[in-house]
Formats: C-alpha cells, sequence, structure tokens
C-alpha cells in the first residue's frame, strides 16, 4: 500500500518540482519507482484476485455467450402527397422532420410490428428464443430436487398470450433502428444466432413496415369520416344531456341561502358558540370537583385540624351547615384548649370535649363528601351535555360539506354543458366543410436497401472483451490498493514517523503475539511475599523472560537513546507517555525499568496514572496505600513500594481507593515535587508511567518533575493526525521529548512499507549473535 503520511507527500512534492536531468529529477524518478515497487508489494494479492476475477469472468462470458449475426436493410422516408390533397386531408400532414423520424423509429420497434412479423415467418420455434437445452436440463434438475415435475418442451403450436407478449417483448431486444446521419434514410436491425435468420427478419420488418404504413393510413382516413359524425351526433346528446342534468341537480339537492351565507353554516356558528359556553361549564365543574377531592384527600383520620377546609377563598365555607359545624369546632376548640390548661388534658370535661371536636371534624367531612358527590353529578351532566353539543356540531358541519359539494358539483355541470355546447358547434362547421373530401392513402416509405447474410458475427469479440477483463482487473485492483493505502492513515515506519513528528525514532518495538506460553515465574513465599510485584501479566515481563528476543534489544535501545541524550543536564526521571490509551506505554515504561534494574541499577518505577492506573492493577493488585498516601504524607515511601527480587525493581504504585479530582494539581504541587526530588537523589533511574496526552492534561503538569519523555506510537493504530495534534497542545512536554518508540510493530509486514531496507528486518541477522526471535 501507498503510504499516506507526510512523508511520501513531501516525495511527491520534490518529484514534480525537480528539473529533468538533474539529480532531483533522478532521485524523483527513483522516489516514484519505489513508491509503485512499494504499493505492488502491498497490494499485489488485491490487483492480482481483482484481475484474476475480472479476466474469469469475461472468459466465462465468451465461453457461454451465443454468437450474434446482424442483418441490416434500410428504409427511405418520404412524402408524396399533393399539396392540395393535404389541404383537403382530414388527418393532419406534417412535413418530415427529426421528430417525425424518431416516432418512426420507435415503431419499427413497436410491440404491434414485432408481433405481426414473428405471425409472419412463425418465429414461435426459433432457437433463438428458446433457451439452451443446458440451461433446462439444469432448470429441471432443480425442480426435481425441489419434489416439481420437470419441465418438457411443449409441441410446435401456436403461443398463449402471455408467452406471445414475452416473445414481443425478446424480439423487441434484437431489433436496433437509426436514423443514418442527417438523412431521411431510417437502419433497422436485427439480432440472431443464424446470419441467413437474421438477414430474412431484418427484411421481413422493413416490408411489414411499410405494409403496416398503407393499412393504418387507409383505415385512418375511412374512419375519420365516420367517426365525425358518430362524434357529432354524441356531442349533440350529450350537451342536451349536461343541460338537463343541472336542472335535476338543483331540483335533486334543494340548495337554500339565506343573507348570502348557507343555512348549515349559520348552525354551525350557533353550535360552536355552545359548545364554547359548554366547556366552560364542564371545566368549572371539574375544578370544583377536584377542590372537593384535594380537601378530602387532605383529610387525616388523626389530625386536630380542618386541613383545606380553612385555606383561604375555600368554596366550602360558602356552605352553611359547614359554616356552622365550623364555627362549633372553633369554639369547642378554643373552650378544650382553655380547659387543658385549668384542669389538665385528661379531665374528664377535656376528654369529652375533644371527643365532641372529632365528631364536629368528622360530620365537617361528611357533608364536604356530600357536596362532593353532588360535584361529581353536576360534572357528568355538563360532560354529557358537552358531548351532545360536539355530535350535534360535527353533524352539522358534515352536512355543511356535502351542501358545499353539491354545490361545486352543479357549477362543474354547468361548465361541462357550455363546453358540450361549444364543441359541439365546432365539430359541425368542421364537417359541413370537409364532408365531400376524399384521402387518397400512398406510402411514406420504400426500401432503399434489402438486408444479405453477414459474413462475420457482431458480438461478442473475443479479444475486445478478454482486454476490458483484463483493465478493468488491473484498474479495480490499483483502485481498491490505492484507497487502502490512502486511508491507511497510520504510522508504518520509522522514517514516517520522523518525518511526520519532528522526532527520533529511538527503538521498533516487535508485537509480542505469544506471550501465554511463558508461564509466569512462581510468587514468592514466606515474608517475600508481602509487597511482591505480580507476575500474572507475562507481556510486562518479556523483556527478562525473553533476554534474547528482538523486543528485548529494542528496549536496550529505548535505554541507550536515554543515556545518550545530552540535550538537558541529567536523564534520570524519565517519563513514557503517548497519545491516546492502549498503546503499550506501561508495558514499555515497566520493560525498560527491569531491564536497567536487571544490570545492577537502582531504579523505580512510579505509577502517574492517576486516573486509569493499569500498572498498579496488574503489578501491584493488592495494594491498599501508594503514591497518594506518600504525598499526602500519611504513609512513608518505604512503606507503600513493591519490590521484585528477581530484578531488583521497585514500583511505587497507586491504590484504587476511589476517583482522584484534580489530578492535574496534584501532580503539579510541592508534596510531589519533593517526592520526586527524594526520589531522584535514592534512585539512578525513575521510570514514570504517565497518563496519555489527548485525553487528559495530567502529563503537561509533570514537566517540572521529569528530565525528559518518551513519546509511544502504537504501529498500525495511531492515526498520524491525532499524535500531531496532542503533540501541539502540549507544547511543553514536546520539547522535553527525547524521541519516539514505534510500539507492537509486525516486524513481517514491515518489509512491504519500508522496501529500501527490507534486510534491517531480517531475523537472519540477529540469529548470528545469538538473539532469536522469542516474542512470535
Amino acid at each position: 500500500m501507498l503510504q499516506s503520511n507526510m512523508l511520501q507527500n513531501e516525495k511527491m512534492l520534490s518529484l514534480f518540482n525537480g528539473a529533468p536531468g538533474d539529480e532531483s529529477a533522478a532521485g524523483g524518478i527513483g522516489q516514484t519507482i519505489e513508491l509503485v515497487v512499494g504499493l505492488l508489494k502491498r497490494q499485489y494479492a488485491v490487483i492480482v484476485f481483482c484481475t484474476i476475477l475480472t479476466v474469469g469472468i469475461a472468459a466465462i462470458y465468451l465461453k457461454t455467450a451465443t454468437p450474434t449475426y446482424t442483418g441490416t436493410a434500410k428504409i427511405l422516408l418520404i412524402n408524396q402527397k399533393a399539396p392540395f390533397l393535404q389541404q383537403q386531408s382530414l388527418l393532419a400532414e406534417a412535413a418530415i422532420d427529426s421528430v417525425q423520424i424518431e416516432t418512426q423509429l420507435q415503431v419499427l420497434k413497436s410491440k404491434a410490428l414485432a408481433t405481426a412479423v414473428i405471425q409472419k415467418l412463425k418465429l414461435y420455434d426459433d432457437s433463438d428464443f428458446k433457451p439452451p437445452a443446458r440451461f433446462r436440463a439444469f432448470f429441471n434438475r432443480v425442480r426435481t430436487l425441489l419434489s416439481m415435475s420437470p419441465v418438457e418442451p411443449a409441441p410446435d403450436s401456436a403461443p398463449s398470450a402471455d408467452q406471445a407478449d414475452q416473445l414481443a417483448l425478446e424480439f423487441v431486444e434484437r431489433v436496433t433502428a437509426n436514423r443514418v446521419g442527417m438523412s431521411n434514410v431510417i437502419e433497422v436491425s436485427y439480432n440472431a444466432s443464424n446470419p441467413e435468420r437474421a438477414a430474412e427478419v431484418a427484411n421481413a420488418i422493413a416490408n411489414t413496415y411499410i405494409l403496416d404504413q398503407l393499412d393504418s393510413r387507409f383505415a385512418a382516413n375511412k374512419n375519420a369520416s365516420t367517426w365525425l359524425q358518430e362524434r357529432l351526433r354524441e356531442i349533440g346528446q350529450q350537451a342536451l344531456g349536461a343541460e338537463r342534468a343541472v336542472n335535476a341537480f338543483k331540483l335533486e339537492h334543494n340548495i337554500v341561502v339565506s343573507d348570502g351565507k348557507m343555512i348549515d353554516d349559520q348552525q354551525i356558528a350557533d353550535l360552536s358558540s355552545r359548545l364554547v359556553a359548554a366547556r366552560a361549564l364542564t371545566s368549572d365543574l371539574q375544578a370544583r370537583l377536584n377542590k372537593f377531592e384535594e380537601i378530602i384527600q387532605a383529610a387525616a383520620p388523626d389530625s386536630q385540624s380542618l386541613g383545606g377546609i380553612d385555606a383561604p377563598g375555600s368554596e366550602v365555607l360558602l356552605n352553611p351547615i359547614i359554616n356552622a359545624l365550623r364555627q362549633q369546632y372553633l369554639d369547642s376548640s378554643r373552650r378544650e384548649a382553655d380547659w387543658s390548661t385549668r384542669f389538665g388534658k385528661n379531665h374528664l370535661a377535656v376528654v369529652n370535649l375533644r371527643n365532641r371536636l372529632r365528631d364536629i371534624r368528622t360530620s365537617i367531612f361528611e357533608e364536604v363528601r356530600r357536596l362532593a358527590a353532588n360535584s361529581r353529578s353536576d360534572y357528568e351532566i355538563a360532560k354529557q351535555k358537552q358531548q351532545q353539543i360536539e355530535i350535534q356540531l360535527a353533524s352539522a358541519i358534515s352536512r355543511s360539506r356535502t351542501s358545499s359539494s353539491a354545490e361545486v358539483t352543479m357549477r362543474e355541470l354547468e361548465t361541462s354543458a357550455k363546453s358540450y355546447r361549444s364543441l359541439y358547434e365546432s365539430f359541425l362547421q368542421r364537417y359541413m366543410g370537409s364532408v365531400q373530401q376524399e384521402s387518397f392513402p400512398n406510402s411514406d416509405a420504400r426500401v432503399i436497401a434489402s438486408a444479405s447474410p453477414p459474413a462475420s458475427k457482431s458480438k461478442p469479440k473475443s479479444m475486445v472483451i478478454i482486454a476490458l477483463g483484463l483493465a478493468a482487473g488491473l484498474g479495480l485492483g490499483a483502485g481498491l490498493g490505492m484507497l487502502r493505502d490512502v486511508m491507511d492513515r497510520v504510522f508504518r515506519t520509522s522514517a514516517q514517523l520522523e518525518a511526520a513528528l519532528r522526532l527520533p525514532c529511538l527503538s521498533l518495538v516487535p508485537l509480542l503475539k505469544n506471550t501465554g506460553r511463558h508461564a509466569p515465574a512462581p510468587p514468592p513465599s514466606g515474608t517475600d511475599a508481602a509487597r511482591a510485584m505480580s507476575r500474572r501479566s507475562t507481556a510486562y515481563w518479556a523483556a527478562t523472560a525473553m533476554p534474547l528476543s528482538r523486543f528485548a534489544e529494542s528496549i536496550r535501545a529505548i535505554r541507550l537513546a536515554i543515556d545518550l541524550n545530552h540535550s538537558l543536564a541529567t536523564n534520570k526521571v524519565v517519563g513514557i507517555t503517548s497519545s491516546l490509551p492502549d498503546e503499550g506505554k506501561s508495558t514499555i515504561a515497566v520493560s525498560l525499568a527491569q531491564l536497567i534494574a536487571h544490570a545492577g541499577k537502582r531504579v523505580i518505577v512510579v505509577d502517574c496514572d492517576l486516573r486509569n492506573p493499569s500498572l498498579s492493577m496488574n503489578l501491584a493488585p493488592a495494594a491498599t496505600a501508594g503514591l497518594m498516601e506518600v504525598i499526602a504524607g500519611a504513609k512513608r515511601l518505604d512503606e507503600v513500594t513493591w519490590h521484585d527480587k528477581s530484578t531488583g525493581l521497585t514500583l511505587l504504585p497507586i491504590a484504587k481507593t476511589g476517583p482522584f479530582l484534580h489530578t492535574s494539581e496534584i501532580l503539579s504541587a510541592e508534596p510531589t515535587r519533593a517526592l520526586f526530588a527524594k526520589l531522584r537523589a535514592s534512585y539512578d533511574y525513575v521510570i514514570v508511567d504517565l497518563p496519555p496526552l489527548a485525553p487528559i492534561v495530567d502529563v503537561r503538569a509533570t514537566t517540572p518533575l521529569v528530565d525528559c519523555f518518551v513519546l509511544v506510537v502504537e504501529w498500525g493504530r495511531t492515526k498520524i493526525d491525532v499524535v500531531q495534534h496532542a503533540l501541539h497542545t502540549a507544547p511543553n512536554v514536546s520539547e522535553a521529548i527525547v524521541g519516539a518508540v514505534l510500539n507492537k510493530t509486525d516486524i513481517d509486514v514491515m518489509r512491504r512499507y519500508d522496501g529500501s531496507r527490507s534486510d534491517y528486518y531480517d531475523d537472519e541477522h540477529y540469529g548470528r549473535y545469538g538473539y532469536v526471535d522469542q516474542a512470535k
């Protein structure tokens, strides 16, 4: 595939801008050849498949297609009628023009003409209109599998109506009629599998067309006079009938109008006013009923108050019974309060007053329920009256529509009557002026060249079909290949990464394919088990588990690039980040740290991905304290670190106790800086596993803590635009990046993308120095 990236764009620009004959032009030609060869290497399977497919289809078509022969006859269109006959003719005569010639072309390809030729030559049993014997046998086998009886060929007899129509349609598909240049000559052709049959049918079409012209003109002139006479009588009767229909319609529908309005319209207006009033009354009664029901629902059995009855504006207080009971209740309530103070709450008189208050309250709410029942009855009656008015209004509207429709129909009848009368007078004048005229039918066409049997088939042309199939296959394959390359907007080569990001590519880390077969080391027992790093994730320990693999060598290349970087005073604190999640930054960070630690250096890995500490969850899943507790001062550093005995690696995890807010402020706080200063003094290397750049801004807050950054980019997945945008939005981070790592690289596929350095990816060179690809 073509690498759709910035590097290739620069190559193409230099190719087109180079002058002929100079070195840049020579380099541009070489780059073009390299790009084409690279495309062929990457997409050869697509191109070959498409080419084989299209050529195979072309070959199958040539093998199965029936050869076609074309017979051609030529017809001249003429107009020989005398001018005075044209003036007296009942039928309009027009000079031959492009429109008329196009009309005759359609007549030559019409179904009626095809049916006449089929009947004349008895083409019912022609082999061109029957399916080949092999197709018939195939269909019979299919019908047998479906438990259906096989179809036997029909005996020689006239086809049914449906078969005749289908036969005519197939016949028309074989007929071709075209105008020769700008002349009045029509060339009619017929395609058949037999050359003699092709010429015979072409001549039959031409002769049948001329006979049809004579017959149609004679019949048209003969029927014109008869039709005109009968039409005059029919129009006269229709005009009289239309006038009678107007009068009958008026009497039948009895449309009455008062003051310019229909009576039904006045009734609709009255019913509409009544409906508005009925709906207003129903709404008021419903609101009154709802108020009563709210008071009843608000009444608590043990309540000492009257609930909604005492509410301001309550309609219940308008009832004299409730008002009197309420007054008694208020008097008794005041007396009860007074006696309770004087004699005590449990005095017999006070208890009797409370019982009386309860009885009065019960009576009040019983009266409210009675009022609610009356209100519900009034509401139902008002609702029924509203529904009756709505029914009457709908009926009146329906009658009004019927009356309006009848009025429109009456006007249409009047207009129709006037039209019929006017048409009758026009036809009468035309008939009186042309009744004595006669027509002399003659043919407007003649055959000027009869068809003869063709010497060679007209189609299919074998060389053309094969060439088209080959060209289509190559074009389709190349197009699909280029489309796949253009859509492949991801990182594929180190040169592409360096050109797009303006960063050195520190290493190509191969994809770990079968790490599951390398069993992890057993967990330590006894006292060593406490805060010992987990080895259940084999990918994290591949660098030391497979020390002679290309994967381990690529990690060593990262460490060497960091040590040899002189752009900063020190490179002790190294941050590992990526643009997006799941690009393998945590695996790179752990692998780099364990190789450095395995070489005898003091190394600590710090998980600074506060929101998604995947490193801690894999290496220290049981951690209850970590980085956050050390920063907060709740724990000492030696109390939360985890260790790996075999490599000497130390881990400062994150205990996932809940979501952390304001993570960027935590990473830029002074306690965090103090912690990293302590780590810098205690360890030779501090490897920091950072969150990705694109989703969150935490990495930008770590620039005071980290000496340099290493950017991890996933091969074949991460979009170029995404990485460029992530670096553009974090300039302080991009300035401190020492280089990028192309992770999860498929080394076998890399040869197709970097053909000029294909030997670099050969495993044979690594094998000579004792390295084996244990990652596969």
